[in-house]
C-alpha cells in the first residue's frame, strides 16, 4: 500500500491510498480524481491518462515502454516526463509519488 498524490492543473491536489500492484489511473478513477479519463479503461490504447510525473519520481517510475511511446507520441502536451497512469503500478519504491494532470487529456 502506498500514497499517491495527484496534481490538477490548477493546483488542486488529491492524495489517495493505492494497494501495490494497482496502477495510477485505477486509483485515480477509483477516487473519483479529476483530470483522468481513461477512455480505453487501461489497455494502453489511448492517452487520456497522461500524467506527468514530478523530477524527483521519474527514475523510480521507469520508462515508457514501445506501447506507451507509441500512444504518447500522439500527445500534443507530451513532456520529458510524460506517462500514462494506466502504465504505472504502484510499489512500495512509489509510495509517495507525485503525479501532474494536464489541463487537457486527447
Amino acid at each position: 500500500m502506498g500514497k499517491v498524490t495527484f496534481i490538477q492543473h490548477s493546483g488542486e491536489e488529491t492524495t489517495v491510498e493505492v494497494e501495490n500492484g494497482v496502477s495510477l489511473m485505477r486509483a485515480a478513477l477509483d477516487n473519483l480524481v479529476p483530470g483522468i479519463d481513461a477512455d480505453c479503461g487501461g489497455e494502453c490504447s489511448c492517452a487520456t491518462c497522461h500524467v506527468l510525473v514530478a523530477e524527483d519520481w521519474v527514475g523510480k517510475a521507469g520508462q515508457p515502454g514501445d506501447q506507451e511511446n507509441s500512444m504518447l507520441d500522439l500527445n500534443p502536451d507530451r513532456e520529458a516526463t510524460s506517462r500514462l497512469a494506466c502504465q504505472i503500478p504502484m510499489s512500495e519504491d512509489l509510495d509517495g509519488i507525485v503525479v501532474n494532470l494536464p489541463e487537457f487529456q486527447y
